[in-house]
């Protein structure tokens, strides 16, 4: 809000018509929502939603009016930034990480959850290389990847760290366009300020995805590629959402700024 946002969610339990779609976000849902056969209906009301769609776990400030007008609580239009990401249970990407990715028409990943013995680096990669075959469709839309979190448990660690690796500095290579960014929430989670409660942020040291002295900085000097920030569960705790958010919000706004210079 601070930075003149107006952001909307789905979460859990989102659907379109009896699609039960916002259930389905790990990995291998991307192609449902952006390249299956239900995608059109899902993202027409995927880029409609105004409503924050939190249960739960309450709401947050947004601008009291449309930025561009001033009028209404909702700004009028279908959402120009669309930011996606998947849970913790994602990070156990097995496999061979240098593997080669499948062509999607046989990628077996399609539609499957992180459960999936198909949930290996190789196919994940082939599922986000398709993705961008609907993303230079849509120039007029800023796609914003966030990388899902680390886990406690560090038997697929490594292979995570070279998937996410992957995503920064490999995936839009030779891709043209402006529209698509990612931001490595797994990497800010496994460096902390020397426990789970104290976080790094602001440190020149650590593990960050960030603006950083006139520059993006996708840094790594700690060497852990397990959650920092255990909350009693792989998801992270307080001072691990405020590092990334701080780390995150600088990004956005550098990812919006060379978009719209694009379009």
């Amino acid at each position: 809000m601070d930075n003149n946002y107006f952001a909307s969610a789905t979460n859990y339990g989102w659907t379109v018509g009896e699609d039960a779609i916002g259930d389905r976000t790990d990995i291998g849902n991307w192609w449902e929502w952006f390249r299956g056969p239900n995608s059109a209906n899902i993202l027409a009301a995927l880029y409609a939603e105004n409503g924050q769609n939190f249960g739960d776990y309450g709401s947050w400030p947004r601008l009291a009016s449309d930025p561009s007008t001033g009028s209404g609580q909702a700004p009028g239009g279908e959402s120009q930034i669309v930011v996606f990401k998947s849970c913790f249970p994602n990070s156990a990407l097995q496999g061979d990480p240098n593997a080669a990715p499948p062509p999607i028409a046989s990628n077996p990943l399609r539609g499957q959850d992180a459960y999936s013995e198909f949930h290996t680096v190789a196919n994940a990669k082939g599922i986000y290389i398709d993705l961008l075959e609907y993303f230079r469709t849509r120039q007029d839309k800023l796609f914003v990847v966030v990388t899902a979190p680390p886990l406690i448990d560090g038997t697929w660690a490594a292979n995570v760290r070279a998937f996410n690796n992957w995503l920064v500095n490999d995936w839009l290579s030779g891709y043209p366009y402006q529209n698509v960014a990612v931001f490595d929430f797994y990497n800010i989670l496994t460096s902390n300020g020397g426990d789970p409660d104290a976080n790094d942020l602001g440190w020149a040291s650590g593990n960050h995805h960030r603006w950083w002295n006139g520059a993006v900085q996708h840094q790594q000097t700690v060497a852990n590629d397990t959650a920092a920030y255990p909350s009693g569960d792989d998801h992270p705790n307080r001072a691990g959402n405020e590092k990334a958010t701080a780390e995150f919000v600088q990004l956005l706004n550098i990812f919006y700024h060379r978009w719209a210079g694009q379009k």
